[in-house]
């Protein structure tokens, strides 16, 4: 997934913008104008690598040159060269944190999407581990392509990509069978219907309303081993597709792809990421 170049540097100007304010006042007090310089931007940690194709872009929009890069997805060692860059002084050291920034939260989206993907390929298990809308503010489409670099997907990108009937949603609406009638009424074929279920018997009642998938949402291993179990009694199971939510872990997210569900959703990829720890040093100043 990737947005149109020009919806691209807009989002990352903005990004600038709020960082330099008024001006640069350090790197403008200290170093001089047309000054050249070459730096290096280094991981400090194992990584897979996320965020370089926005950072071609953001260096192309500032006129710094990109001598060599690791592309998408790689995976590093500590103290692997991320990228060589060549440029006015200047607007390296302004761009510096902003660059990093980036490179830094998407790497450490996709280092921690990668590790649980190869944890449940390792198992044997065809199961996806999608992301969630639980995402920084104005950081939506960074931390979703950091998922797919890392090899998830992405889930909704946002409320408009599909129809999901949450508990709050049911209340209201006053009871499942209706939120799934009025939700049929107004929306296109096209858009795909899913709805939280929290016990067995809710997942049971969504299958047989003929709804697209069931989530079956903060429910223990046992119990999601149950409705998973009550549907297959009911040959339900093969009619919809299933996505386990909620309070699942790095240690316990086998246990639930053990029960072959067809997604794991998990919203501590984004909303509890850990960034990847970067550095840019300056080589080489040419004077």
């Amino acid at each position: 997934m990737e947005i149109p170049r020009l919806m691209l540097r807009e989002k990352l100007l903005e990004f600038l913008k709020e960082d330099v304010g008024e001006g640069d006042i350090t790197t403008n007090a200290l170093i001089p104008p047309k000054i050249e310089v070459q730096a290096q931007i280094i991981v400090k940690e194992p990584a897979v690598i996320a965020g370089v194709s926005e950072m071609r872009t953001f260096f192309e929009m500032l006129g710094i040159k990109i001598i060599n890069s690791v592309e998408d997805g790689d995976e590093l060692r500590r103290g692997s060269i991320v990228a060589e860059i060549l440029g006015d002084g200047r607007s390296i050291l302004t761009a510096e944190r902003t660059v990093l920034n980036i490179l830094m939260r998407m790497s450490g989206i996709a280092t921690a999407t990668r590790k649980l993907v190869k944890r449940i390929r390792d198992a044997g298990l065809n199961v996806r581990i999608a992301a969630t809308r639980k995402t920084a503010p104005g950081l939506r489409y960074f931390d979703k392509r950091a998922i797919v670099i890392g090899g998830g997907d992405t889930h909704r990108f946002g409320l408009n990509d599909a129809v999901l009937i949450k508990d709050n949603h049911i209340r209201i609406a006053n009871g499942i069978d209706e939120a799934i009638k009025r939700a049929r009424s107004a929306i296109s074929f096209s858009k795909k219907i899913e709805v939280e279920a929290r016990t067995a018997d809710e997942a049971v009642k969504a299958a047989e309303l003929g709804v697209d998938i069931i989530m079956l949402d903060n429910m223990t291993i046992e119990e999601a081993r149950q409705s998973m179990e009550t549907l297959t009694k009911k040959n339900l199971r093969d009619k919809v597709l299933i996505e386990i939510s909620g309070e699942i872990t790095e240690e316990n997210i086998l246990q639930y792809a053990r029960l072959k569900p067809n997604i794991i959703s998990l919203g501590a990829l984004t909303h509890s990421v850990k960034a990847i720890d970067m550095s840019l040093e300056i080589t080489e100043v040419k004077r």
